[in-house]
């Protein structure tokens, strides 16, 4: 925990990816793409380095696609504001392998820090059960992290969703590839197809 009693994102990410197995990770835009870079490239690693709002539904498109295998969807709270109505339709879809994380610094850190409204009047967790993800929480401690992260590996009880309040720290960009084919080509790869 950082000084300001929030969670520090990489720890967050490192924890949640720790024992992923063969989970489909999808990263949102800036932050959180580099914090899953950081906890370790893998093949089934999806970063979404310029299309802000739609972490959630290329999680959904790979859920729904490959559904007996869990796919984690880690984005910010500017992104996920950005794309409310992504949380509707993932309700209606009820996608069971499909887990979605928030990590949340009440600030859009891709654009200057401004604030954003997750530190007003906007409840992320309480849209989320509103659009029909029952499973929608909260998380403040390392252990939370922990008990959401072992429910990653069940492709029978999403979809889910965890908001976590974060720090604020401007941390390393940690890249990888940026070339899309080539990111498209490894994940079809991890699951037995051609490339395109």
């Amino acid at each position: 925990m950082s000084k300001a009693n929030l969670l520090d994102r990489r720890a967050v990410v490192s924890e949640l990816l720790k024992d992923r197995k063969g989970a489909f990770a999808v990263g949102g835009l800036g932050a959180s793409t580099y914090d899953i870079a950081a906890a370790g490239d893998h093949d089934r690693n999806f970063y979404l380095w310029g299309g802000m709002g739609g972490a959630v539904m290329i999680g959904l498109g790979l859920a729904l696609a490959q559904p007996t295998l869990p796919v984690v969807v880690i984005t910010g709270d500017g992104e996920m504001l950005m794309g409310m109505g992504s949380l509707a339709t993932v309700g209606l879809q009820q996608p069971k392998n499909l887990s979605i994380i928030v990590l949340d610094n009440e600030a859009y850190g891709e654009t200057g820090g401004q604030a954003s409204h997750t530190g007003g009047t906007a409840d992320l967790v309480g849209i989320a059960k509103a659009c029909g993800i029952g499973d929608s929480r909260a998380i403040s401690t390392m252990a939370e992290v922990e008990a959401f992260a072992s429910s990653l590996q069940d492709v029978t009880a999403g979809p889910r969703f965890a908001s976590a309040k974060i720090d604020g720290t401007n941390l390393e960009r940690v890249l990888s590839s940026r070339d899309g084919t080539y990111l498209v080509n490894r994940i079809r790869g991890s699951i037995g197809h051609t490339p395109i």
